[in-house]
């Protein structure tokens, strides 16, 4: 476990408050016009899934937990466990969907990541800065618009639902950031 300064933390991170684990969801640097600033964060219990909400001062200093981190492919759903294999030892362990948090979005059958391990429990996945992912469903673009802001839904092949131009078709490749889970370009 290393400290860090409260303003230093980011979304994903593992934190230890007391003896519970808890994932950063979100966060916010506030500085008030009077008094000094704090972070707000957003915090999920890893081990029971409840959410909370803390408030840091901007020099308080936190334990962030360091992970063991293995190469394993995701092989299916199982209600609301997902099911991972070392690619090593072809052990298999069965992470929940509460525990794996907006992550779920992105995994694909038999795609290759890597999973995050605090001792010997598996608490999440590393996912890569951006995706190429497979549009299945959008509705058909609007010939001669050229409204710079204009955006229509559509559906992924991982059921993530995002807002892309209205040039994207069905069968089309878009990339999307994993960590706001927003369209970036045409893949």
């Amino acid at each position: 476990m290393t400290s860090i300064q409260a303003t230093r933390i980011r979304k994903g991170m593992l934190l230890q408050l007391g003896q519970h684990l808890f994932r950063v969801l979100g966060f916010q640097h506030v500085t008030p016009g009077k008094g000094p600033g704090f972070v707000r964060a957003k915090l999920r219990n890893i081990r029971n899934s409840t959410l909370s909400d803390q408030k840091f001062r901007s020099d308080d200093f936190l334990e962030r937990v360091t992970l063991d981190s293995r190469e394993m492919q995701y092989l299916y759903q199982d209600g609301d466990n997902y099911c991972f294999m070392d690619t090593e030892t072809f052990d298999q362990v069965s992470i929940s969907k509460g525990t794996l948090g907006d992550s779920v979005n992105y995994l694909r059958p038999e795609m290759t990541i890597q999973v995050e391990f605090y001792e010997s429990e598996p608490v999440g996945i590393e996912l890569p800065q951006a995706m190429d992912l497979k549009v299945v469903d959008t509705v058909p673009g609007i010939k001669g618009a050229t409204a710079s802001a204009q955006v229509k839904p559509a559906t992924l092949e991982t059921g993530l639902v995002v807002q892309v131009p209205p040039f994207i078709n069905t069968g089309d490749m878009v990339r999307v950031n994993t960590e706001t889970g927003e369209y970036l370009s045409r893949a």
